[in-house]
């Protein structure tokens, strides 16, 4: 039906030859992670590297460079070349004076010592106030802080350590900053007996806040007393802590330990990506198929009870008295593929939803297959914005087609506005909010050469390929319906309450939403809790369900609306599996209020402008698919009835 329809066999030989181009240009650009590819051996005594990342904070959402605090610096700070996805994500990846031999413990390593005045405290306070955290690197891996569970569960892990705490001493009210300066570090390794050569598996810390003390002046070789590798005396949490103040002396010590594990490399991301709470996600998709189940059960009647009977009783009508006394849906055949009102504007939506939707499709499929895991860091983002590129050619293709069968002649026109209606509006909110973020001086900020970059791959490549979609789809001949359309059109009867349009549009919208909403909510927090998020299958899953559920409700309620003799059903076909985008963002709204804890106002501007973005892409996807089912529903029932 779908072939016969678009005629699209050439089309998807493209397909594939794009999607398989462009991961491949993707992998070689940036090198996706695969498991068991590409690990480094080291032996005893081989410098170990460690990498300073971006300093983060749930509370305000505004990253920052390391280096944006007075830190222990290297002689020379080195960038490391983020790809793409690395750079909007706002990582910043630099190095440091953390440096360790591989296999050889070190004890109390004292990295440098310095004093703060009023501006460098002031800033340490403002951090540990706003909960940032310190991100490090080592082979790849993310350091992360080990949150012990029950002795028989493994523990969790909390990415990064908080560059210090606040808190308050026996019988003071006053608040009182505590700073993190010292840093024990454990490294995981896997040693292989055969070559006595050892892989990195783990990447762990233990902060501490110490006053350390010493004797007599401070030199190069002075030995503190709070901690000696000679007197192989370590830091405890029973230390004096040290305060954050005005000429308060700071010197940053580490200690680093080295423990052999039996996990391999190929599996030392399984621990970064435990979840907790798997049967929660087991109980989504049950949950999302229960009402599956329930649509499909009333799609099922509808078409084989209902519709089989209607159809059999419209083909054996024979006198034209039985025909004029006809009623339901077949009644509005003359009208039902009557062009709509601003069909232009539908062409445009609808091929937009078909780039997201061949994109959402390519990116989970070799998300599932590991090709997009958190170790290699902005992936999955780099991925889909050159996919979203290449599938523009998918855009032009499918606007067109519709275009063409709404009678336009103009197929320039509908490809202009393709190319740019949906993504110069997410481009221009982009600016706005990357605005508001340089006006914080933060990391998070897009450089004006990667903004270039992305204008670039805007106008370089999609808006050629939505041009070249349009003239391959207007090329082919126009999509004819099954019936012909009158010139005058039907008056609609005067509808009930229950078949109001808007009252139908936003109950459509109800099922799509709770097929997806608790895996919104693991989503929702990988995002803006900076957790790991790596459960692609669960998502796949949900997202079939959410496809089918789209289907199947915006199906039920075009039959409804036709045989109640309104045959306007373009833009409510779209309207319907739509409106569950304003359903994601009340939800979203929801979260804010009650999972995080932002209070800065160009914080929660970010955070509404971004879950704006959202529902918007979502609309037009949910959107999309709502309308092709529609399309494809009423295209197939009334090529099934004769009509004189």
């Amino acid at each position: 039906m779908v072939e016969r329809a678009m005629g699209s066999q050439p089309f998807w030989n493209v397909f594939l030859f794009i999607s398989v181009s462009s991961m491949l240009f993707c992998q070689t650009a940036y090198s996706f992670y695969l498991p068991g590819v590409a690990p480094e051996d080291f032996r005893s005594g081989d410098l170990l590297n460690v990498k300073v990342n971006k300093l983060t904070s749930v509370k305000t959402q505004l990253p920052y460079s390391y280096y944006s605090l007075p830190f222990c610096r290297p002689e020379t700070i080195i960038d490391s070349r983020e790809n793409l996805g690395e750079v909007l994500h706002g990582d910043r990846i630099e190095n440091s004076p953390y440096v360790f031999k591989m296999r050889q413990p070190q004890l109390c390593n004292v990295v440098c010592r310095t004093t703060l005045d009023t501006n460098t405290a002031k800033e340490f306070k403002e951090k540990i106030e706003d909960e940032y955290r310190v991100n490090m690197i080592l082979d790849n891996l993310p350091l992360v802080l080990p949150l012990p569970r029950s002795e028989q569960e493994a523990p969790l892990y909390q990415l990064g350590f908080h560059v210090g705490l606040k808190g308050q001493y026996a019988g003071s009210k006053d608040d009182t900053y505590f700073l993190h300066n010292h840093l024990s570090f454990n490294v995981k390794f896997h040693r292989d007996e055969m070559t006595d050569t050892a892989r990195i598996v783990g990447f762990e810390v233990t902060p501490f806040s110490v006053k350390h003390e010493y004797e007599g002046q401070w030199s190069d070789n002075t030995r503190l007393t709070t901690c000696d590798p000679h007197a192989k005396q370590t830091v405890s949490s029973s230390n004096s802590p040290l305060e954050v103040g005005d000429k308060q002396e700071v010197i940053f010590t580490y200690d680093v330990d080295f423990q052999e594990s039996d996990v391999k490399w190929a599996s030392r991301w399984d621990h970064y990506l435990l979840m907790s709470d798997n049967q929660i996600h087991w109980f989504s998709i049950v949950n999302s198929l229960m009402i599956v189940l329930f649509l499909s059960g009333m799609v099922a009647m509808i078409m084989l009870r209902t519709l089989y009977r209607d159809i059999s009783k419209y083909n054996e009508l024979e006198t034209q008295e039985e025909a004029q006394e006809e009623t339901g849906w077949k009644l509005v055949h003359a009208d039902v593929f009557r062009t709509p009102v601003h069909s232009d504007l539908l062409c445009v939506f609808i091929g937009t939803g078909v780039q997201f939707f061949a994109m959402v499709l390519v990116t989970m499929f070799f998300a599932v297959l590991g090709f997009l895991s958190p170790a290699n860091r902005g992936g999955l983002m780099t991925a889909m914005l050159f996919l979203w590129v290449f599938m523009g050619l998918f855009a032009g293709y499918a606007s067109s087609r519709l275009y063409k069968m709404f009678k336009g002649t103009e197929w320039k026109s509908i490809a202009l506005r393709t190319s740019f209606f949906f993504p110069g509006t997410v481009f221009v909110v982009f600016f706005v909010l990357n605005a508001l973020i340089w006006g914080q001086k933060s990391s998070g900020a897009v450089p004006f050469g990667t903004m270039f970059a992305l204008v670039v791959l805007w106008f370089g490549i999609s808006v050629p390929l939505v041009f070249a979609g349009s003239f391959v789809g207007f090329r082919k001949p126009a999509i004819e319906p099954p019936v012909k359309t009158n010139k005058i059109p039907r008056q609609i009867p005067e509808q009930p309450w229950y078949m109001n349009h808007l009252f139908l549009i936003f109950i459509g919208g109800i099922l799509p939403f709770g097929a997806i909403f608790i895996e919104l909510f693991f989503i929702l927090t990988s995002i803006w809790l900076n957790q790991f998020y790596y459960i692609f299958g669960f998502l796949f899953i949900v997202f079939i369900i959410l496809l089918i559920t789209c289907a199947e409700i915006t199906i039920v309620l075009c039959y409804f609306q036709l045989c109640s003799e309104d045959y306007l059903w373009w833009w409510r076909s779209y309207l319907t599996s739509g409106s569950s985008a304003l359903y994601l963002f009340l939800y979203a709204t929801f979260y804010f209020f009650t999972k995080l804890d932002i209070t800065k106002t160009v914080s929660g501007a970010l955070y509404f402008g971004y879950m704006l973005i959202a529902a918007y892409s979502f609309f037009i996807l949910t959107g999309t698919i709502g309308f092709y089912a529609c399309f494809f529903f009423t295209r197939l029932i009334y090529a099934s009835v004769k009509i004189d």
